[in-house]
């Protein structure tokens, strides 16, 4: 960037010191050559005034040709004469031809000057004779010298000539700027003068431009360093954060003083991003020890039953009963490790649903006949108000969310209490709720239940002997789903749970009174 920032800087000033300079001296040598073309100017009608570059009297350059006798009334040179009364062969005001004075002689004839007398505003322009000031020279049609100013340089020699050409041309010769021009006799007038000094001047201003467009990118390139730096020293501080983080200290954080900064906006966000991290590597360490922790009763239990089995001989009974505790054990561990691969698979967005549509009414009621039998057993009553609501997702997902709600609620009530469970349509979502007379939960339990292996407390812990992994892998369904799980409870006094998923094809109304058990 600051190589970039440098070389369009560059750009820019030279291009500015070129233009600037350049228009300088276009100016400069405008005013010269005016004052130039002005001095020879005057030369010029020095030459061309009466005096020997004059042709004679009576012999004009546009006359007739020697021996050319025709006569033209409106010839240079020629007397008209008297106006003619009107006659034969005149109209009326029409003078005769004028006979010729004498014959007409062509330029190249006519004879050399000698010298040129210069006026009093020509003097006046030339009066210094200083090397520095201007100078003159004219040379006749010949290229004989006739006159020179004495601070003109010894090599100035005359100009070459284009056939013709009589405007005013300039050039630049060593350290002189000359002006020329040849009249239409074909004398030669010039005019000049010593730009040294000027030129000198014209190189100091370079350098000036120069030093200043120097300065002007040192200072650019010096402020456009400490900005940068500036600007960039949260990027160091954030690159060296997220190499202490990279090596395990999820604990790091980004320190920024400035927060309205876009920077500091970043380093918020990447705050929050690490401390999600750190939240998630918790969880997933927590998750792996209760995982082993979970696995690891079972795995003992079987252990020492096969241990003490095998340390005696014992009979045909006691060979059974050691299996079917085995047996019971294992179906304990291949449940939990179910529970623990389809957690992973929602974790992976691995897990295959379907997407139809179904009745949330008959799913929620398929749930309650399946745990009936449980609820009998404690003389617990299950009363249903089910409205028919159509939902669209996996029915057989959204009927494991539905059986472990129901077998929790089951499992933490009191004995001979009830469990209402409703379904309805409310607000474009199908809903369902289970709620129970039970233990309840704790207000400052609500926030975890959803973690995985989590118990509430000991009561809640012993009361079923859970895997602490139903009610995650509910939440992962229903946020499958695209909908929402959500638990209100006040401890001694029950717990309902409300489960809201995206409303599917409007079902066809049908009569009938709520299912009450």
């Amino acid at each position: 960037m600051q190589l970039w920032q440098a070389f369009l800087l560059v750009c820019i000033l030279s291009g500015f010191g070129v233009t600037a300079f350049q228009l300088q001296r276009t100016n400069w040598l405008r005013q010269v050559d005016e004052e130039l073309e002005r001095r020879v100017a005057v030369l010029s009608e020095d030459v061309r005034g009466p005096g020997p570059l004059r042709p004679p009297q009576g012999r004009s350059p546009f006359g007739p040709e020697p021996g050319f006798d025709r006569r033209h009334p409106f010839e240079s040179g020629f007397d008209a004469g008297p106006p003619l009364e009107p006659g034969p062969g005149f109209g009326p005001g029409r003078r005769p031809r004028p006979e010729p004075r004498g014959p007409w002689i062509p330029p190249d004839e006519w004879p050399e000057p000698k010298d040129v007398q210069l006026s009093e505003k020509a003097l006046s322009l030339f009066g210094s004779v200083e090397p520095g000031d201007y100078f003159y020279s004219i040379w006749s049609r010949s290229g004989v010298l006739l006159k020179r100013s004495t601070n003109a340089p010894p090599e100035l020699a005359l100009p070459e000539r284009s056939e013709g050409d009589t405007r005013i041309l300039a050039r630049m010769r060593e350290w002189h700027r000359e002006a020329w021009h040849f009249t239409e006799m074909g004398d030669c007038v010039l005019a000049g003068r010593s730009i040294r000094a000027d030129l000198e001047g014209m190189r100091r201003l370079a350098g000036l431009l120069a030093l200043a467009g120097a300065g002007v990118l040192a200072l650019g390139l010096g402020g456009g360093w400490l900005l940068a730096g500036r600007a960039l020293r949260p990027v160091d501080e954030i690159s060296a954060a997220a190499s202490r983080i990279s090596v395990g200290n999820l604990s790091e954080r980004i320190n920024m003083a400035e927060t309205d900064s876009e920077l500091g906006r970043l380093a918020a966000v990447l705050n929050s991003t690490f401390a999600r991290l750190e939240a998630a590597f918790a969880a997933q360490q927590q998750f792996v020890a209760d995982a082993s922790h979970e696995l690891r009763t079972p795995v003992a239990v079987m252990i020492a039953e096969a241990q003490s089995t095998l340390a005696r001989p014992r009979a045909a009974g006691e060979y059974r009963e050691t299996i079917e505790t085995c047996l019971e054990t294992a179906q304990q561990m291949r449940h939990l490790t179910e529970q623990l691969l389809q957690l992973a698979r929602f974790d992976a967005g691995q897990e295959l649903l379907q997407r139809e549509p179904f009745d949330l009414a008959e799913a929620v009621q398929t749930a309650v006949d399946r745990v009936r039998p449980l609820a009998s057993e404690r003389g617990i009553a299950i009363q249903c108000d089910l409205e028919r609501s159509r939902a669209r997702g996996d029915t057989e997902r959204i009927l494991q969310v539905a059986v472990n709600l129901l077998s929790n609620a089951i499992r933490f009530n009191r004995e001979g209490g009830a469990i209402r469970v409703r379904c309805s349509v409310e607000n474009g979502a199908a809903v369902f709720s289970v709620a129970d007379t039970g233990i309840g939960i704790a207000e400052a339990d609500l926030g975890h239940i959803f973690e995985r292996f989590y118990r509430a407390d000991e009561a809640r812990a012993g009361a079923g002997g859970g895997t602490g992994l139903g009610l995650a892998i509910s939440q992962a369904i229903v946020a499958a789903h695209g909908g929402s799980i959500a638990v209100t409870s006040r401890a001694g006094e029950g717990t309902e749970f409300v489960v809201r998923l995206p409303a599917g094809a409007p079902a066809a109304p049908q009569s009938g009174a709520p299912d009450q058990a």
